[in-house]
């Protein structure tokens, strides 16, 4: 890793990350449809998708943990190999137990692909330059997911409207497309990703499966002994909550102000794209941000700020309002993803860093669940109105979580002053504490694809998945 540049190891990670997500846009504008032409019903469709969000929450933790032992290219490897092999399945399944299938090992890909590629692009980066500074790369990650993912989306909405290939259906053709750009996106990882990790074999998948409930163990670790690390993964609890109202909710809203379904999912196509790319824009200030007000203050505004435009989805009397607040929602969302794991990147170093992220995104998982829960009861006998003012008001108050990572940002740069130890310790802190390479295990010392998941990465909207996330950039 360390023969790569910052600027070479920035270009492969957003060369890879985009390749990664151009299949997911293809797949948003067919995915429902063609298992509704193959005789699902909704409530079906619904059903299926569980599949996911049960073996994503069984198996994120193990998988992170793998990664850190193992390394992260034979586990991106093994996950987008999955992840072709799935869409090929989802290309000719017919039945009810073959999409259960493919979505159980979307959920198996989608474990094994949560953090390590940005964790490779993270330690890459540090070890081109202790002291570089990654998260503009996050934050450009975001900008480039947003944009091929809308990219993707509209590449499937041409094909479709082109109509069937022969015995191909115009719905089965943009899945042709994704398996294909799948393979080259296989291929480009086995290309550009370089990782000087374990020696391979059988002998060191053994030693490693041995090794990951140990840095599981640790990343639990980290959490007891790390104030900074609690409150921050603590935020994706209230975050899983409120998704649900812009992800589940949204659409019963606008179809109440609009007065008519149908015209409300009209405008939601259109609508949904440009939510992607306003993501991406939200996206491409997290520079400006780490500049103006600094990560941990610009997370804590921005929660407060969709806490806000979740509120104003509920509020707005006409369809413009209800999409303009919409927008805006996902535009801060955007912005938040990168800040939030730069955060967490600060808190730990690289032999934990794929098990803490792991652990952050599952924490997301009952949060949506609950919020599923309790947000639709009170859609239900209260009013959407009232539900999506709870869900604003819930994202809001993680605000203050984001305190005890401002104070420790705080503490080191106080520590980095000029003095005799000041040009070593800002270089090994870079404005926070993490694990050092040094220190005891556990202990901080100074140093959309088929169905969303919520925390990690982007996701795709699906009608009755279970604990997903429709953000652009999560």
């Amino acid at each position: 890793m360390s023969a790569l540049s910052v600027r070479q190891v920035r270009f492969r990670y957003l060369t890879l990350y985009g390749l990664r997500w151009l299949p997911t846009g293809l797949m948003i504008p067919v995915m429902i449809l063609l298992m509704q032409e193959r005789g699902l019903s909704l409530s079906e469709i619904g059903l299926v998708s569980i599949a996911q969000g049960l073996v994503v929450l069984a198996l994120e933790l193990p998988t992170g943990g793998l990664a850190d032992a193992l390394g992260r290219k034979p586990v991106l490897v093994a996950a987008w190999t999955l992840s072709l092999v799935s869409l090929g399945l989802f290309a000719v399944a017919d039945s009810f137990a073959l999409f259960f299938l493919v979505w159980a090992l979307q959920g198996v890909y989608r474990a094994l692909d949560s953090g390590p590629l940005e964790s490779w692009y993270v330690d890459a980066t540090l070890a081109a330059d202790p002291k570089a500074e990654y998260e503009a790369g996050l934050g450009f990650a975001g900008t480039v997911a947003g944009v091929t993912i809308a990219a993707g989306a509209l590449l499937s909405g041409g094909l479709i409207a082109l109509g069937p290939v022969g015995p191909v259906s115009a719905l089965t053709v943009p899945v042709l497309v994704a398996i294909a750009l799948q393979a080259v996106a296989l291929a480009a990882l086995l290309l550009l990703l370089v990782e000087t990790g374990p020696a391979k074999g059988a002998g060191a998948l053994r030693a490693s499966m041995v090794e990951a409930p140990r840095m599981v163990g640790q990343a639990f670790g980290l959490l007891r002994r790390s104030r900074v690390l609690l409150a921050l993964v603590a935020v994706e609890l209230f975050w899983g909550f409120g998704m649900v109202t812009f992800e589940s909710l949204l659409p019963v809203r606008l179809a109440e102000v609009v007065g008519n379904p149908e015209r409300a999912a009209a405008l939601l196509g259109p609508a949904s794209s440009a939510a992607w790319l306003a993501s991406a824009a939200g996206a491409a200030l997290t520079p400006l941000l780490l500049r103006w007000l600094g990560a941990a203050p610009s997370a804590a505004l921005l929660r407060i700020v969709q806490g806000v435009t979740v509120v104003g989805m509920g509020l707005f009397a006409g369809p413009v309002g209800v999409l303009v607040a919409y927008l805006a929602c996902y535009t801060v969302h955007g912005a938040s993803n990168p800040l939030h794991t730069g955060l967490l990147h600060r808190q730990v170093d690289g032999p934990y860093r794929t098990s803490v992220i792991s652990l952050n995104s599952m924490v997301g998982q009952p949060g949506f669940a609950i919020g599923a829960v309790l947000l639709t009861f009170l859609a239900d006998t209260r009013s959407v109105t009232t539900a999506m003012v709870v869900g604003g008001v819930v994202l809001a108050v993680a605000a203050p979580l984001y305190l005890p990572a401002w104070r420790a940002g705080r503490a080191a740069g106080a520590a980095a002053e000029p003095g005799p130890a000041g040009p070593d310790v800002a270089g090994s802190t870079a404005g926070s504490s993490a694990v050092g390479p040094t220190a005891e295990p556990g202990v901080v010392g100074p140093t959309a694809d088929f169905g969303p998941v919520a925390g990690g990465q982007a996701a795709v909207p699906v009608a009755g998945s279970a604990g997903g996330e429709a953000a652009p950039v999560r």
